[in-house]
């Protein structure tokens, strides 16, 4: 259900909204600063409560939310006429504000699920087998991937023979249903594996409020990490507490913010962490952006989802290398191999800027369709006019083969289907396709490195601080794609998208490269430590 909402909301939103990747944008830009802002608080929120509780609220808060919205957009449809005309648009509008904040509680609530199900119960049942783990986590993946296959499968094809009103109601309803069937499932492996009701972050904590009493001073030394929780225990007594709680409970969570920061500076993987966080500076990737700009090309939604299936199965490729080159050659050189085969694919993509068919012109300006949009008396499009739709052939010349076009007698000869426009286009998703493979192999490699090297008292806040960078640098692609929302300004956000991922992986390469030392190149040799000499005892494994 969340895979198929991911796909479709982009496309709803671009339909709603005409043929530009602004409301689109705007999206994404709330999404990425809720979870900038709130990834520490999430985290340690996921930390300071019981396994069960976390997952079963965030589950059902996810679902619930996707359900609300999928129906205010049934009505948006139903009702779009009606809807202009009310208030001069403003109603319109507020609809969307709706839409789009609701829609960002459930991914705040995605969020709480993802870190506490594959970045802590993982582990948990994995126990002390890194093999296993890896397993585990590739697995996992492999299920994601295979959901992004199947489910915009089914939502293209719906919405392409349907209408975007028919995808709204069975996405809501197969939330309801899968919401159910997951909490079960839930349920089941809570119960199957008695070690996920022990959370050792509750007892370090009554140890060192009994501790501080008699050795506040030895506390550091003992526990061998820097602990998230000192805070709370360090220099009060309990009717302090008691007298203090309304001042503390505000400054909480700027508190949490600040201690989730700093300890994720210190963590002995930051390198590695900052890198996956600059993959995220990308329009290269199957998210809304590149939807949105694929679908305003002329691309219909079952094209885009048998795509989406494409990348999809290339992800499970990369689940399958990760493994293998695990095996072969350790965990931090599979990170490094993989960086180097996702940057050599996505030269295809800066490629295809410059080749025929790509709509790259510099000289129109990217601020033209904000301002016609935000100052102009009318109110907001909702649909693109059949009058806009040979300039997007001209731009591509595909919605006549991919659109299902019923009318080739109204288009201009000179515009009949040519081999030559598409071949920007197909360089570009084919890099961006093939590139999956190296990007989910990186992926999983910093995934294990943050599971293996980062203490379960602080798992749940190392790992919301991890997604809010995720989000940091997302963030910053949205805001690109605003500041240039027309199509033909895409090819320079292409470039700039792989400059990012070139840094990213310069980064990995300096972690590993500290962690390694002189045997970095040497393939066939296990890797010494995940972490060097800075790390303290209770953080060093080998990977």
């Amino acid at each position: 259900g969340d895979r198929m909402w991911h796909f479709a909301v982009s496309v709803f939103l671009v339909e709603l909204y005409g043929n530009s990747l602004l409301l689109t944008a705007v999206y994404g830009l709330v999404v990425a600063g809720s979870v900038l802002l709130l990834g520490a608080i999430i985290g340690d929120w996921v930390d300071k409560n019981s396994r069960l509780k976390v997952a079963q609220t965030s589950l059902v808060v996810q679902n619930a939310s996707v359900i609300l919205c999928g129906i205010i957009l049934m009505i948006i449809f139903l009702f779009k006429a009606q809807l202009l005309t009310l208030y001069h648009g403003w109603l319109l509008t507020i609809c969307y504000i709706l839409v789009i904040t609701i829609a960002n509680i459930a991914n705040l609530a995605s969020t709480a699920t993802a870190i506490t199900i594959q970045r802590d119960w993982i582990v948990v049942v994995a126990g002390e087998d890194r093999s296993k783990l890896a397993d585990m986590n590739a697995t996992i993946r492999r299920i994601d991937q295979l959901t992004n296959i199947l489910a915009p499968m089914a939502v293209g094809q719906i919405m392409t023979y349907g209408s975007p009103m028919i995808g709204c109601g069975f996405i809501s309803g197969w939330n309801l249903m899968s919401m159910c069937v997951e909490y079960l499932l839930l349920w089941k492996v809570y119960q199957k594996t008695p070690t996920l009701a022990l959370k050792s972050a509750k007892v370090e904590e009554s140890e060192l409020k009994q501790l501080n009493v008699k050795k506040e001073s030895d506390m550091k030394p003992a526990e061998g990490v820097q602990l998230i929780v000192e805070r709370d225990v360090t220099g009060f007594e309990p009717q302090q507490e008691k007298e203090m709680g309304c001042a503390a409970r505000i400054a909480e969570p700027f508190i949490t913010f600040r201690d989730g920061w700093v300890a994720y500076y210190n963590q002995p993987v930051f390198l590695a962490g900052m890198g996956l966080a600059f993959l995220y500076m990308t329009v290269l990737g199957f998210d809304c952006i590149t939807t949105g700009y694929a679908y305003t090309q002329g691309l219909s939604g079952s094209v885009l989802s048998l795509l989406m299936g494409a990348s999809a199965v290339t992800g499970i490729m990369g689940t399958v290398a990760f493994t293998w080159l695990r095996r072969k050659c350790g965990l931090i050189r599979t990170g490094l191999i993989s960086g180097v085969a996702q940057f050599a694919c996505l030269v295809l993509c800066a490629i295809s800027v410059f080749m025929p068919g790509s709509p790259l012109d510099l000289t129109v300006s990217p601020f033209a369709d904000i301002s016609a949009r935000l100052f102009e008396s009318e109110p907001l499009p909702t649909i693109a006019s059949p009058e806009d739709k040979p300039e997007m052939v001209f731009a591509t010349g595909m919605p006549n083969l991919l659109n299902g076009s019923t009318t080739p007698a109204n288009s201009d000869p000179e515009m009949s289907p040519e081999p030559v426009p598409l071949i920007s286009v197909s360089l570009l998703f084919a890099g961006v396709i093939a590139a999956r493979v190296g990007l989910w192999s990186f992926d999983l490699t910093v995934t294990q490195l943050l599971q293996e090297n980062v203490v379960e008292s602080e798992r749940g806040i190392i790992n919301g601080v991890q997604n809010s960078m995720n989000y940091l640098l997302d963030l910053l692609h949205f805001i690109m794609v605003i500041l240039a929302p027309n199509p033909e300004a895409f090819g320079l956000l292409v470039l700039i998208s792989v400059s990012f991922v070139a840094m990213g992986h310069i980064m990995y390469f300096r972690f590993a490269q500290k962690s390694l030392g002189k045997q970095l190149l040497i393939c066939c040799t296990p890797d010494p430590k995940a972490a060097p000499d800075s790390s303290p005892p209770g953080n060093t494994s080998t990977v």
